[in-house]
């Protein structure tokens, strides 16, 4: 379902720009100010924004569209108007600004709702055009579910455009591989991709990887060295898990990144860039700016567009899709043929893959190696056997599971989600501690038997 931020400080005429998203299927937040939209638009981003210009505070207007023109937003979000009196002036503020029309409020709702059915089914359009889907958003990527769909269209609108985006995920849900999609789909592809692990830099070659040095800049610098903003000049800088960055080398960063210049260590001439910047992070980004591992400026600077990479666990049948994909391509290497056991996929399915596609893809290529020509249920690693616990309060089931499998797999779950606590999750489950523990000891002999 398209999603839709409303922006107006009047309740009653949000309600009703609610109701016309509503009629036309599509999800929505709203807001009361530009404020608040900024900040909702660092963690969500919709298809369309609609903005209530009601009341006639010039300054307030001109505050929201200096937003919109400095965030670049029309470049990936679809932007409509409303006005109580419209006029010349504000359609042309609009469309600088990247406003795709401007509507009288309330004679013009259902003009709106017009407008959002044409670009509803534009989407539509676009996502079941299988060359267009390959070309403006898959690259790489593989996947059918609605998550992965989603990802495909903020991936289609972003891609184009020179903005930079803050891609968010779990560790190994693949957001290099999303970051080489965007530069893939970009009119900077025919330049360099760079990426680098922020986390990975040596503390007192930082500054030095980043920006470079001349000849004699430091002990041991006896030749001048290319920086990594040199090196992706007119293409892309990914600046992966930038959380794990020293915060005196966030300070110089943003201020490269504002003023499009650089001097490299030790040099005297100033350099200008032209990079696109991508960057990522599998930290919860408002606790690490909390925490002080993340400036918040910088993080406004680089995250003009937030974008969240599914976890591989909420893309339902797409483990199975993925899993044979990297069976495929494993036999196609070694020229041998094959595929899995129903009661093998089956326990793919419904584990809960906190190492995500990375450790789907690393499993696979256990099992190829074990495997005769069929992957079977004792090819995959003990953890997938038993069915560990799935993180969070929902555990996903397999048709034809044994009660007894079901009831470990449960206990086991509650147990986790209660992080250890017997006498909660007893209570809970609404079984007596002492049968818990009976539970608990029968499956460490059974663990221990399955090794």
């Amino acid at each position: 379902m398209p999603h839709a931020l409303v922006v107006d400080r009047n309740a009653e005429s949000l309600e009703r720009i609610r109701q016309v998203l509503s009629a036309q299927e599509f999800s929505s937040d709203a807001v009361h100010s530009s404020a608040s939209a900024r900040d909702l638009l660092l963690r969500v981003r919709p298809e369309v924004l609609i903005i209530n210009l009601n009341g006639k505070n010039i300054a307030r207007r001109a505050k929201l569209f200096h937003f919109l023109g400095e965030s670049h937003l029309a470049d990936v979000t679809q932007i409509f108007l409303l006005s109580s009196s419209p006029s010349y002036v504000q359609a042309v503020e609009g469309m600088r600004v990247g406003a795709s029309d401007i509507f009288a409020y309330p004679d013009d709702l259902d003009k709106l709702g017009e407008a959002l059915a044409s670009f509803r089914q534009e989407m539509a359009c676009e996502a079941s055009d299988e060359d267009a889907v390959h070309k403006s958003g898959r690259g790489l990527m593989l996947g059918e579910s609605p998550p992965m769909q989603r990802l495909y269209t903020m991936l289609r609108k972003v891609a184009p455009s020179d903005v930079s985006v803050f891609l968010c995920g779990e560790s190994g849900s693949g957001k290099e591989l999303v970051a080489h999609t965007i530069h893939a789909l970009s009119p900077r592809s025919h330049c360099p991709f760079v990426a680098v692990n922020c986390g990975a830099i040596a503390a007192e070659l930082a500054e030095s990887e980043l920006f470079g040095h001349v000849k004699g800049a430091f002990t041991g610098a006896h030749k001048a060295h290319t920086g990594l903003f040199q090196q992706a000049e007119g293409g892309t800088l990914f600046l992966d898990e930038l959380t794990e960055m020293r915060l005196d080398l966030q300070v110089k960063l943003l201020r490269v990144l504002e003023s499009r210049a650089f001097q490299p260590v030790g040099g005297e001439q100033t350099l200008r860039t032209d990079v696109r910047i991508l960057a990522s992070s599998n930290r919860n980004i408002q606790e690490a700016i909390e925490e002080g591992l993340l400036r918040e400026d910088l993080y406004y600077r680089i995250a003009q567009f937030p974008l969240d990479i599914p976890s591989l666990r909420e893309r339902g049948d797409d483990i199975a899709l993925l899993a044979e994909a990297f069976l495929a391509e494993l036999c196609r290497e070694h020229n041998v043929s094959k595929q899995f056991s129903e009661e093998a996929l089956d326990a793919l399915r419904i584990y809960h893959w906190p190492g995500n596609v990375r450790e789907l893809r690393n499993v696979v290529a256990r099992a190829f190696l074990l495997a005769g020509t069929r992957v079977e249920l004792d090819d995959l690693p003990g953890e997938l056997i038993r069915g560990e616990p799935a993180a969070g309060d929902h555990l996903r089931l397999s048709v034809g599971q044994t009660l007894e499998d079901v009831e470990r797999r449960i206990i086991l779950a509650t147990l986790d989600h209660h992080q250890g606590n017997k006498t909660v999750t007893a209570k809970e489950l609404g079984i007596s501690l002492k049968t818990l523990y009976n539970r608990l000891k029968r499956y460490e002999q059974h663990r221990d038997t399955a090794r």
